[in-house]
């Protein structure tokens, strides 16, 4: 367990380093013809009251365009059991906890690594890091109260963080029309009233996202939550914020979204609910944000 937090931190100096040795090279020459790499990202693990632990794992996409890797030998995860949740489409810019894995108890003295390899470069790959504190991240609340949402499909239950919850039902739609995606949601984040801040409780926020599928996902917004259209700046100007965003009104209730699909196959779309409208909350913070997956099979 030492040593493979050892290698992680030895590893992650050694990538970072290289990332931030490449960007005075990349202000005074084009970018590669093959273009630049995904970076995969570890960006730590929680343990669960059963003894399994949650690793979430992010990219960052340097490229100014979005990239797609099929999941498969050149996007996987190993052990093979613990795969298929990472994404298919890696959009510009820096993206944290988009899917987690779950590491049984029995699993926990095994190396978890994320391969990943953009195009015709180099493969590039992260290891899970169990058994380093140093990435050992918490639910706790934050100073002013925020927790990570609580988001859910119809009657099932409800998940929150990184892992969150994959729908139990597929939905199957035919090619060209358009189907409406609904999740739940409700922050159970308690804040002072008594702050002018918080006199009332915060708007939460859900993005939609093409996570897996052959074709585009042309997101439209649902009449009963609009897309909003107010100006929006990425966190810190590296986490980039989607068009086919609603906001969610004082933390609770549903958000829908329509969808339409330009290929058949086997889809995943990921709704990202967030509630970085507090001060205290944030996605380079590592909260907190819940993610909820729903299968979509389209047909001829």
């Amino acid at each position: 367990m030492k040593q493979i937090g050892l290698t992680f931190v030895i590893l992650s100096s050694l990538v970072a380093a290289s990332v931030f040795a490449q960007q005075p090279n990349r202000l005074l020459r084009p970018p590669p013809p093959g273009g630049l790499p995904v970076i995969p990202f570890m960006e730590g693990w929680y343990a669960n009251d059963d003894g399994s632990v949650t690793v979430s794992f992010g990219y960052h996409n340097r490229n100014e365009g979005d990239i797609t890797i099929p999941v498969g030998e050149g996007n996987r995860i190993e052990p093979s059991s613990l795969g298929g949740m990472q994404p298919e489409i890696y959009y510009s810019g820096r993206h944290t906890g988009v899917f987690g894995v779950n590491v049984p108890e029995s699993m926990l003295e095994d190396p978890i690594w994320w391969y990943i390899r953009t195009n015709d470069l180099e493969e590039l790959s992260v290891p899970g890091g169990l058994g380093s504190e140093a990435y050992e991240l918490d639910r706790r609340a934050r100073p002013q109260g925020s927790v990570q949402p609580y988001i859910w499909f119809g009657n099932e239950e409800p998940g929150s963080g990184p892992e969150g919850v994959i729908s139990a039902e597929v939905i199957t739609v035919s090619l060209g029309e358009s189907v409406t995606i609904e999740v739940q949601t409700e922050d159970p984040s308690e804040r002072d009233p008594s702050n002018p801040l918080f006199a009332k409780p915060l708007d939460t926020r859900v993005i939609w996202y093409k996570h897996q599928g052959p074709g585009e996902i042309d997101f439209s917004e649902h009449p009963s939550t609009p897309f909003d259209t107010a100006p929006a700046r990425s966190t810190r100007g590296m986490i980039p914020v989607a068009e086919s965003r609603t906001i969610i009104l004082e933390g609770r209730g549903p958000a829908r979204v329509n969808a339409r699909f330009s290929e058949p196959g086997e889809y995943m779309i990921r709704a990202r609910l967030d509630n970085w409208a507090s001060s205290d909350s944030d996605g380079l913070d590592q909260c907190c944000w819940s993610n909820a997956y729903q299968r979509v099979l389209v047909t001829n």
